[in-house]
């Protein structure tokens, strides 16, 4: 051992707390330095340096814990020991869904650098931060999207400031919280997917950091209906805050604009989407419409667009055995043309192939064309027949999303 070739540090000279926690210094003669764990230890428990730089007055000098070990001016740089780094703590972890503008927190059981950084899917700008030695922490500057799972990596080579280096990689994920309905509702209003505008009580900024904020903290404000006169079934179908078949409508045209899977489901897609059309105000391209059937005869289905009745047509609605159901929905599938079978209330089977202009609003029940001697009472097995030619223009004025209305 190369020993006598180096100085022994001044009695003074001390380990810095924590810097070798576990060092054992075993007693040997007087003036015989022992290496331990890369550091020189005499008989007295005073240390000096392993190897040094520079002059060979230099003297080691050993860093407070937390802060990475380093060389100074005139100084030897003390090699630390190389303790495995391990991963303490992720947070947010599983345990419950959490706004999306909470940072994520990684702990160690070491003081650990920023040579290597955790991964973060999905990727959104921000920043990352050591506030104490043993933990990093990034700090979203855009929210993460409602509804989203965030995986947290944190990879294999990873520092601790003594040497030490994470063995294998560690892996976490939590899931964002939903967002607010009231906010759902506030931006489809704002992008004419409802017949309401919303005014905020506070001026909006248009960015992303600001509506990825709003979608888990809404704003006050105020909802108004959009057109002078609005007809009562549907007034009846708006409730804030709550999902009733208006909103749904909306959600599921929203998707179609933007060719999502059409579920009526404000997921992270949906979010995602909408938060972007918010910065870019991209507003509904189609008017907004709403199918009204009415059972009383000679029933008739009407729609109303943007505003104003635009179009009526005799109907026909279910037999008392088959009824057609009253309520609103969303019209959530259609064809041009398709082969309807099924079973007859008597038990018999029916297959009318190239039925024209379907749109399913309530399981298997559709407005559709049908060819019938007479239109205007309860003749089919649950849907909305309309003549062929009427069907064909609905089929133009309606949409995915559209709220079909049936009543008496």
């Amino acid at each position: 051992m190369a020993a006598k070739h180096r100085r022994p540090r001044s009695m003074g000279a001390r380990l810095a707390a924590g810097t070798l926690a576990a060092l054992t210094v075993t007693a040997v003669a007087s003036g015989t330095l022992v290496l331990v764990n890369h550091y020189a230890v005499d008989s007295n428990g005073q240390t000096a340096a392993a190897a040094a730089t520079g002059s060979a007055s230099a003297r080691a000098q050993t860093s407070p814990p937390g802060s990475a070990v380093g060389a100074q001016p005139g100084h030897a740089a003390a090699t630390p020991t190389a303790v495995p780094l391990h991963v303490v703590r992720v947070a947010p972890d599983d345990t419950a869904p959490v706004n999306g503008v909470v940072p994520v927190v990684v702990t160690f059981d070491e003081a650990v650098d920023t040579t290597v950084l955790p991964q973060i899917t999905p990727a959104v700008p921000g920043s990352w931060s050591r506030p104490t030695p043993t933990t990093l922490r990034f700090d979203p500057a855009v929210a993460f999207v409602p509804s989203t799972k965030v995986t947290v990596v944190v990879p294999a080579g990873t520092h601790a400031t003594n040497g030490g280096l994470l063995a294998t990689s560690t892996t976490s994920s939590y899931h964002v919280a939903d967002g607010s309905l009231l906010r759902l509702q506030q931006l489809l209003a704002e992008l004419g997917y409802l017949p309401l505008d919303f005014t905020s009580s506070v001026p909006e900024v248009k960015t992303e950091h600001a509506e990825g904020d709003l979608a888990f903290d809404p704003p006050q404000g105020q909802f108004s209906w959009r057109f002078a006169s609005t007809p009562q079934p549907l007034v009846n179908l708006w409730r804030a805050g709550e999902m009733t078949a208006l909103t749904r409508g909306a959600i599921m045209a929203f998707e179609h604009v933007h060719q999502l899977a059409i579920d009526g489901d404000a997921g992270p897609a949906v979010w995602s989407a909408l938060l972007h059309d918010a910065v870019d105000d991209a507003t509904d391209p189609q008017p907004y419409t709403w199918a009204w059937t009415t059972m009383t005869r000679p029933e008739t289905l009407r729609i109303w667009s943007d505003g104003q009745f635009v179009f009526t047509s005799p109907a026909n609605t279910g037999i008392p055995a088959a009824p057609t159901p009253k309520g609103s929905w969303p019209v959530f599938l259609r064809y041009r043309s398709q082969t309807m079978q099924g079973t007859n209330p008597d038990g018999t089977k029916y297959k009318d192939p190239g039925v024209p202009y379907i749109s399913y609003f309530h399981g298997g029940d559709a407005i559709h064309g049908f060819r019938r001697a007479s239109y205007g009472s309860e003749q089919s097995l649950g849907c909305v027949e309309l003549p062929y030619d009427s069907a064909a223009k609905v089929w133009d004025l309606i949409d995915y999303g559209t709220v079909v209305t049936v009543t008496s």
